[in-house]
């Protein structure tokens, strides 16, 4: 147990306050028998710095304490106070300022870390016994580290939990976000007829939502929406997959039927064939009634189709001719992803209609119609008009009047640059 009286007081000027005098209780109940490292009590103390409330240069200015014990367990039974001058602790806290160095310290009571056993004079030093045995020592008592021990490590444990957990939770939206997007890029693919753009906008503003330094907190509800995105894009591909299995399978059923009996006497006979040619008529005349009802969506997927033979433009010849956009990228452009997503963002600004907008990626593509977005920032001063301009080129396109790569190249020419046929 402590030596001495029960509380003590500051020197001088200093107040004292209750928390000093339930820092100095809670002192009094360590057990002689505790012993503690030093050391891995200083690091589960660094861990948990932010639970316990104090900076960095005051766990420099603790270090610098620590030092000053001579032993590496700390221990009631060889005394728990140190005495160095501000000057020698200034040394081993890396040459602070003795006015900074006050100010940490003060910290670190107020922290309840440690407190002052001053003297009466309010100097620091160790008195020896007449016997050369026990003695008294003013300066700064380590017994607050003692006996806040169990509960430092626990901070420490509650600290590393939650940085394993905010490391699996952003380890799963950067799976979700990969998986998400190559699955509507397969949709875009395989069933261009069904509204892929609502999900990826759905997706944008899921993931636009989490900030630079997302908390677990920020993290969980962008995980449930991506969660349910990600569940959503794959029951639609495994519905039609399996439409899909289905038809075939239908259809290898009939053509086993069809050859089964192969004694059958209708194959014999002169009228099947012409029944098997009105079936290939009537086939042929739902085909053409289906062709006039969905013109416009044929003529869009043809169209698409042409402006997929100019999907090949490098990504960084688009940011050569277009540089403004990289403003409007969450960090910059460095994906095709991030370019689309900027120019959602751009459309707002410049007053585009989302249906404008929807029906240029419809006719041109999401990534030419990005790119048409861009372009048209480069040039905003002299457009009247972005939304009416944009609706324009996409009626060019759809006659196939219009493509994206001059437009390109003609703004390069006018920043000045020569073309770079980049592949990156």
């Amino acid at each position: 147990m402590q030596t001495g009286n029960a509380f003590t007081t500051p020197f001088g000027r200093r107040s004292l306050s209750l928390g000093m005098l339930a820092t100095q209780h809670l002192a009094l109940e360590i057990d002689p028998a505790t012993s503690i490292d030093k050391w891995k009590l200083f690091r589960s103390l660094c861990e948990a710095r932010a639970l316990v409330g104090i900076s960095d240069r005051a766990l420099v200015v603790l270090n610098a304490l620590l030092t000053f014990y001579p032993q590496a367990e700390l221990s009631e039974a060889n005394g728990l106070v140190v005495f160095p001058s501000n000057a020698q602790l200034s040394l081993r806290a890396h040459g602070m300022a003795p006015a900074t160095l006050r100010r940490h310290l003060a910290a670190l009571i107020e922290a309840g870390l440690i407190f002052r056993k001053d003297s009466p004079n309010g100097k620091r030093f160790a008195r020896k016994a007449r016997g050369g045995e026990g003695g008294e020592a003013f300066g700064f008592s380590l017994a607050p580290l003692v006996a806040r021990a169990e509960e430092l490590a626990a901070m420490a444990e509650q600290v590393r939990s939650e940085r394993l957990q905010l490391k699996l939770m952003k380890e799963r939206v950067t799976l979700l976000r990969r998986d998400i997007v190559k699955l509507i890029e397969l949709g875009f693919e395989t069933l261009p007829d069904l509204d892929w753009s609502a999900q990826y906008r759905r997706f944008r503003s899921v993931i636009d939502g989490i900030p630079r330094q997302a908390t677990i907190h920020d993290l969980e509800p962008a995980v449930d929406g991506l969660e349910c995105i990600h569940m959503e894009v794959s029951n639609t591909l495994e519905k039609q997959l399996n439409s899909k299995n289905m038809s075939a399978k239908e259809s290898h059923t009939e053509r086993h039927k069809q050859n089964s009996n192969t004694q059958s006497t209708s194959d014999l006979e002169p009228g099947f064939r012409k029944d098997q040619g009105a079936k290939v008529v009537d086939q042929t005349g739902r085909t053409k009634i289906e062709q006039s009802v969905s013109d416009k969506t044929a003529r869009s997927a043809q169209t698409r189709q042409t402006a997929q033979a100019d999907r090949p433009i490098p990504l960084a010849l688009v940011r050569q001719a277009c540089p403004s956009i990289a403003a409007y990228g969450r960090d910059g452009i460095s994906s095709w992803q991030d370019l689309m997503a900027a120019a959602v963002v751009v459309r707002s600004m410049l007053g585009v209609s989302p249906s404008a907008y929807e029906e240029a990626c419809d006719i041109l593509g999401q990534e030419n119609a990005a790119i048409v977005v861009a372009c048209i920032l480069e040039r905003a001063d002299h457009i009247n008009s972005a939304g009416g301009y944009l609706r324009s080129l996409t009626d060019k396109a759809a006659r196939e009047e219009f493509s994206v790569w001059p437009m390109l190249l003609a703004q390069l020419r006018a920043n000045g640059s020569h073309v770079q046929l980049v592949t990156t």
